[in-house]
């Protein structure tokens, strides 16, 4: 997670490299883009307060750059600051987003624009909610909101190297990313969270097409994969970050978890005691936890606890995996 210290780092030193670059001449840009695009991607001008539908709008999808079409922002960190201008927690990516100082109109402020074409899009501010603490003002000219195929989940239940395994050979699973998420501290490391002073749980997130696998179905391979009834354990592995826990984003994704959980109580001797929780904020895991399983496949605790749990998943969800 971006928080201020970054955004002044790369103002000052440096923006990440950008995926791609797209470079036109004004006259080419004109030829794409609305007058009031122009001026206000191309020539830095800004739109009139309170001046755009896009305010108001906190519907699942992505803005875009409206000049060349780079993914910036998802409509999960969008929120409603009553400035009059679309406002966004986090970039959709670290690279997506460059930053550069303006100290223009006798002012100190940090410059937003798009990595890939240098589309001006508005500036970063230090008064957003927590715990980012930032709020990317963004002139709605700048974006194009477009829908998305795939949503998210995030779900714990022990070591995640085992959970990122189980869900990566799902069809219609698009992404796994280990993390962390639950707990109070910002950008926890690996050690802080094994402490059990973060309140975190390992988690992984989840991206994934739900018209090739469905969210009920997601929660009941969770379920059927790790012991629901087990208290901040998993096996060997004990503390509470290693808790039962279900992310929900909304009300019908909670009531869907909620119904499951019922459904599923016979299939086990004792109470589930998974927990349900709103999804509040996603910490990727250290690179080296990152697709641990298929990248350590010889290591003693993938064969020992990971292959066992592989196996009995190719037994109950052999329709379920991919191919």
């Amino acid at each position: 997670m971006l928080r201020l210290i970054d955004i002044i780092k790369f103002a000052n030193n440096g923006n990440p490299a950008p995926d791609k670059r797209v470079e036109k001449t004004p006259e080419q840009w004109k030829e794409l883009l609305t007058e009031e695009q122009f001026n206000i991607t191309r020539l830095k001008a800004t739109e009139r307060a309170f001046s755009s539908d896009l305010c108001s709008y906190f519907e699942p999808g992505r803005y875009v750059c409206v000049c060349c079409g780079t993914a910036l922002f998802d409509a999960d960190e969008k929120f409603n600051s009553k400035t009059g201008w679309p406002s966004f927690t986090q970039p959709i990516k670290g690279n997506v987003v460059a930053y550069h100082k303006d100290n223009s109109f006798a002012m100190h402020r940090i410059e937003a624009l798009c990595s890939t074409c240098d589309a001006h899009l508005g500036h970063v501010f230090q008064d957003g909610p927590e715990p980012s603490g930032l709020r990317y003002c963004i002139n709605a000219a700048s974006l194009k909101k477009v829908t998305v195929r795939e949503k998210k989940i995030d779900f714990g239940g022990g070591c995640f190297w085992c959970t990122e395994a189980i869900f990566q050979r799902l069809k219609g699973v698009i992404k796994i990313e280990s993390g962390y998420s639950g707990g109070t501290v910002v950008n926890p490391t690996y050690r802080e969270v094994c402490s059990g002073t973060t309140g975190h749980a390992e988690v992984v997130e989840i991206t994934y097409y739900p018209d090739e696998i469905s969210f009920g179905d997601l929660i009941r391979i969770h379920l059927g994969t790790h012991n629901p009834t087990s208290i901040d354990r998993q096996g060997a592995d004990r503390g509470a970050q290693y808790r039962s826990v279900i992310f929900y984003r909304t009300e019908e994704e909670k009531k869907l978890a909620m119904e499951i959980i019922d459904e599923s109580r016979h299939l086990f001797s004792d109470m589930i005691v998974t927990q349900l929780r709103k999804f509040e904020h996603f910490y990727k895991a250290e690179d080296h936890h990152q697709d641990y399983y298929n990248q350590n496949q010889q290591a003693g605790y993938c064969r020992m606890v990971i292959d066992p749990k592989l196996k009995e998943l190719k037994d109950l969800y052999r329709d379920k995996l991919q191919d």
